[in-house]
Parts: C-alpha cells; sequence; structure tokens
C-alpha cells in the first residue's frame, strides 16, 4: 500500500518548526539556550512541490539502500530518470521501489537485497518511470541499553 499527495502545501499549511543548529555526534558541546532559526522540512526536502508526492516504503527489497519497512519517500514526478536513480515504477499496474538501470534492449529494476530478483523489463512490458526518490524519512525508535 503507498499513501500519496500528503503534502502540507496541499493543505496550505506553514511548516516551519524550531530549529536548534547542529548537534554534535562526537564529543559533547555546550548547548545554546535559545533557538537559532526555523526549519521547514518541507523546504528542506521538497524542490519541486507541484510535482512531489510522498509515499510509505513497505517490504525489504531495498534495506540494502537504507530504505527501511515503513520509511517515509519523498518522490519527485518531475526529474528524468537516470542510471542508478532510485526509481517509483510501474509494472504491470503495480508500484514498485528499485534502482533503474537502462541497457540497449532492457531497462532492469534492481533491488538493494539478494533475496530479491532483478526484474527485467523489456518492451512487451507495461512498465513507466512514475517518480524519482529524493529523500528517505526515517523513524529512529530508541530502545533501553
Amino acid at each position: 500500500m503507498i499513501y500519496f499527495k500528503i503534502s502540507p502545501f496541499a493543505l496550505g499549511l506553514p511548516c516551519a518548526l524550531p530549529f536548534v543548529g547542529s548537534i554534535q555526534a562526537g564529543f559533547p558541546s555546550p548547548a545554546d539556550d535559545h533557538l537559532q532559526e526555523v526549519l521547514d522540512l518541507t523546504e528542506l526536502v521538497v524542490q519541486n512541490p507541484n510535482a512531489t508526492y510522498y509515499a510509505r516504503a513497505i517490504g525489504k527489497s531495498m534495506v540494502n539502500d537504507g530504505v527501511e519497512d515503513g520509511d517515509i519517500l519523498v518522490i519527485d514526478r518531475s526529474i528524468e530518470p537516470r542510471n542508478g536513480a532510485m526509481v517509483i515504477g510501474i509494472l504491470s499496474g503495480e508500484f514498485t521501489l528499485k534502482r533503474i538501470k537502462f541497457d540497449s534492449a532492457t531497462v532492469s529494476l534492481i533491488p538493494a537485497n539478494a533475496d530479491y530478483p532483478v526484474l527485467r523489463v523489456s518492451e512487451e512490458h507495461d512498465f513507466r518511470v512514475w517518480g524519482i526518490v529524493t529523500y528517505i524519512l526515517k523513524k529512529v525508535i530508541c530502545t533501553p541499553l
């Protein structure tokens, strides 16, 4: 199941949240007591609002490329596909998330998990690229040590 068009642009909602600056991932650094600016996540990840959609990834075929079940994909339909791009394709009426490889006679849809087969698409198949994944938004679940 893939969900579409939950863009705040479509709802006319502001998306700016307080931004506290950079956080040190090595040794601790002093924190400021005040906010530096605001950060609009949509502004950060959406280049073409009228051509951008969000979808939830389901499955494990792209885990070795960092896409896990439940991640949110930011998909831009205005970008032309190129070799190696992570694409949302429609193959025989079904959405699929894979890397694309163009050959002279075929298009290959390549998973990032050896448990899944490479899909070879020829002229006989009903296939089109629906959009290009530009960002992957993750939810991190913290577990006790």
